[in-house]
């Protein structure tokens, strides 16, 4: 094998980037091209992609965003505002390679920590967050079967759901997921992401970012954003009004993505990340999904401890309750301002 090199990945490298990400088996939809533009663009933060090439090619790659907060830190990871991320190489020395540039990096640029977010550990010896798990299963290509394998409880919400008179539809723009999903962040007192953000996601992957909708009588009651990748379906953002618990939109929007994606020829269902003992995670354990631990795993510099900016913070209880309190259009401007610092 010829020597490798590492460097920054240029615009002109995208289409060689994409067409490595769709081959290499340990690249996700998040290690995509696209993610270095939606960074900059929609949170205004610092990317370095890396790959790792020799004459036949790419070999390996590392997106990595920095973000820097007088508050929250000053960090390198892969990949903010996504919930798979590290090094996706085809050799032990394309991975060894990276790994070690990317630790260079974090030195020069003084970060408090470098973080990778990994379906697979890398470095046994790291401090890492043992917070989240993954739920992934197969899709089968039987149809019925699929509704079978939904546990009794939960296919009956679903039943529930088509007894309602619930219906789904595919939605060209984000407007109507976006409302629904700023009022749903809103009654839980969490900062939204901007329409802006959305709308990047949907013009830059373009048919591999969906959004379909559940309705009542032409209203939209949940709606939800999926990303597509090889043969993978990855529901990411969803919300709901408050109608929807007594409908049941819930399970019915995630049964009629299930059913539209088995229809398409989709073979994995991907339910997305969720923390340890929260209401998401009871819910996808529910429709009979298995939870798998991510490994996210931090090399510490600055920072005395990893970090812990995640909801379930005690400190972050009363912020919570007052967010909930506050003005839709108010918490629509505010929250992006915030939320872009913790990725």
């Amino acid at each position: 094998m010829t020597e490798l090199t590492v460097r920054p990945m240029t615009a002109a490298d995208d289409s060689a980037w994409d067409a490595f990400v769709a081959i290499c088996p340990q690249a996700t939809f998040f290690h995509r091209a696209g993610w270095k533009k939606i960074i900059e663009e929609a949170f205004g933060h610092r990317t370095h992609f890396l790959l790792a090439e020799n004459a036949q090619g790419i070999q390996g790659i590392l997106p990595l965003a920095e973000i820097r907060h007088f508050y929250f830190g000053h960090a390198l990871s892969s990949l903010p505002f996504c919930v798979y991320g590290g090094i996706a190489a085809l050799s032990p020395e394309a991975t060894r390679q990276l790994d070690q540039a990317a630790q260079d990096l974090a030195v020069r640029l003084k970060v408090d920590h470098l973080e990778y977010r990994q379906r697979h550990s890398l470095h046994l010896d790291w401090p890492r967050k043992e917070l989240y798990v993954t739920f992934r299963r197969d899709i089968d290509p039987d149809l019925e079967q699929n509704m079978k394998n939904i546990p009794r409880k939960q296919r009956a919400m679903v039943r529930s759901g088509i007894k309602n008179g619930l219906v789904s539809e595919i939605d060209d723009t984000v407007h109507r997921f976006y409302k629904v999903f700023a009022d749903n962040m809103l009654r839980h007192g969490t900062p939204t992401f901007s329409y802006h953000y959305f709308a990047l996601l949907k013009s830059t992957f373009g048919q591999d970012c969906e959004v379909l909708s559940v309705l009542k009588d032409q209203q939209v009651v949940s709606s939800v954003l999926t990303f597509y990748f090889r043969d993978e379906v990855l529901p990411y953002y969803a919300g709901d009004t408050l109608a929807a618990r007594n409908l049941a939109a819930n399970d019915f929007k995630y049964w009629e993505l299930l059913r539209r994606s088995c229809e398409g020829g989709y073979r994995v269902f991907d339910y997305g990340r969720s923390k340890l003992g929260t209401g998401s995670y009871h819910f996808k354990k529910n429709w009979g999904f298995e939870p798998t631990p991510l490994h996210y795993e931090y090399r510490l510099y600055g920072a005395a401890e990893v970090p812990d900016q995640n909801p379930l913070n005690p400190k972050y209880q009363f912020f919570i309750k007052a967010w909930r309190h506050l003005p839709m259009p108010v918490a629509n401007w505010l929250g992006p301002q915030l939320v872009k610092y913790l990725g």
